[in-house]
């Protein structure tokens, strides 16, 4: 059955030197600094900017030894301040630079691809069963090693896998796909809750959008397959500045806080990185007010599992490329329009539709906040009536503020789009000028 009202995923909570995350606790915003982590006072500066902007945690790189330590030392400096945004030290390929920042840190980030394995080396490509085991061994001692000082001072791990940074163990079975890092992950958390440590966070990152949630998505079935709920953190690599970046990161993470996926978020911009904080506080407060509005589940009933591919009509549909609709773009003419869930209700209309198999169906959510459910609540009901007719979801948005519009737009449509639900997209923005 599918689920139209917007619920967020019940992960456990994990403390975050002081800011608590997963559970019923709001969805923080991170960013991260681009400092020098040895240049401590441009750093403070850079975390104090960070933090007023709004960010409830700030991650630094540390990609030795001696920049963990100074972490520490930025820390004090913050706290001095009356500062108390917790740090990350992001490690990069140095295990004990892992160990240095467990001690004076709040949250260290590893990647699972490089903490024990070599990173990729392209030098050995295939592994026994004896001698895959034996790497796994490995990863308990080393990673569980770890989990004891992380234990001891009382700091959170973030478990951090990227697109293209598998080790080779991996790709010798998985290749570098969804499954792959989904796997890469799983290791390290089994290793975790074996040892009854909790205070973990997954991020899973790609610079390609479809990648990124493709593999949260299955990440998150894995997890509650093997009885697991860790918090996630969510971001889409290297996103990029300006309209690109805030679009490109607002589908990707918007699309997962959709479908009630997500516990923290970086919207990673190469800008300022107090300008990431604005856009990612935009992006949770638009999903979040879907909390408050219900009835969607219950408006049609128990509707069957149904297939969203459709039939070509005029070239929207079908195996066609998705259409924009937009006197630059393309203009229907041959449409019917639904203009909320409501409408479907009626027999007649639905006859109505049905009837016509050789026009496009726009949907129109009316007056539902919860933008995503509607449209797929409306789109569920008629696959369900086997009309297969193309569908476009016709959004308006009110208003002259065009990053909000952005931001909202593309996570609604881009929802949409990588759910294989609609086969276009039909933005009105009237109070634009």
């Amino acid at each position: 059955m599918y689920k139209f009202d917007y619920k967020r995923r019940k992960s456990c909570e994990v403390n975050i030197g002081g800011v608590r995350i997963g559970g019923s606790y709001p969805v923080a915003v991170q960013s991260m600094t681009n400092t020098s982590t040895m240049d401590t006072d441009a750093s403070v500066a850079q975390c104090c900017e960070i933090a007023a902007a709004g960010a409830s945690i700030v991650r630094l790189t540390a990609q030795g030894v001696r920049e963990a330590v100074n972490i520490g030392v930025i820390r004090d400096n913050l706290r001095r301040k009356s500062v108390t945004v917790p740090l990350v030290a992001d490690i990069h390929f140095n295990p004990k630079a892992a160990f240095a920042a467990a001690e004076v840190t709040d949250k260290v980030r590893i990647n699972p691809g490089n903490f024990v394995d070599p990173g990729r080396t392209f030098k050995k490509l295939t592994y026994t069963d004896a001698e895959y085991a034996e790497e796994l061994k490995r990863i308990d001692e080393v990673f569980g090693s770890f989990l004891d000082v992380c234990s001891l001072h009382g700091t959170a791990v973030r478990i951090g896998v990227n697109h293209g940074s598998l080790s080779d163990r991996i790709m010798s079975r998985y290749g570098d796909t969804p499954a792959g890092m989904v796997e890469s992950a799983m290791e390290f958390l089994r290793v975790a809750q074996r040892r009854g440590f909790n205070d973990i966070v997954i991020s899973i990152k790609a610079s390609n959008v479809v990648v990124m949630v493709d593999t949260v998505r299955l990440l998150v079935a894995t997890m509650a397959a093997e009885d697991m709920a860790f918090p996630l953190h969510l971001g889409v690599t290297e996103a990029g500045d300006g309209e690109d970046g805030r679009v490109k990161s607002a589908v990707g993470i918007g699309c997962l806080l959709s479908e009630g996926i997500g516990d923290t978020i970086r919207v990673s911009l190469s800008e300022n990185p107090a300008n990431e904080v604005p856009v990612a506080n935009e992006l949770i407060e638009y999903i979040a007010l879907r909390s408050a509005e219900h009835g969607l589940d219950e408006m049609f009933g128990k509707l069957p599992d149904v297939s969203f591919k459709s039939d070509a009509v005029c070239g929207v549909g079908g195996d066609n490329p998705t259409v924009i609709v937009h006197p630059m773009e393309l203009l229907l003419d041959n449409y019917i329009e639904v203009g909320s869930p409501e409408a479907l209700l009626d027999a007649a209309f639905v006859d109505e539709i049905r009837k016509a198999p050789k026009k496009v169906v726009v949907l129109r959510p009316g007056n539902h906040v919860n933008v995503r459910g509607a449209v797929m609540a409306m789109a569920v009901k008629l696959r369900a009536e086997k009309i297969n007719n193309p569908l476009i979801p016709r959004l308006t948005y009110c208003g002259n503020d065009g990053d909000k519009i952005a931001i909202h737009a593309a996570a609604d449509f881009g929802s949409l789009l990588l759910g294989g639900i609609t086969d276009g997209m039909w933005l009105d923005a009237p109070d634009m000028p």
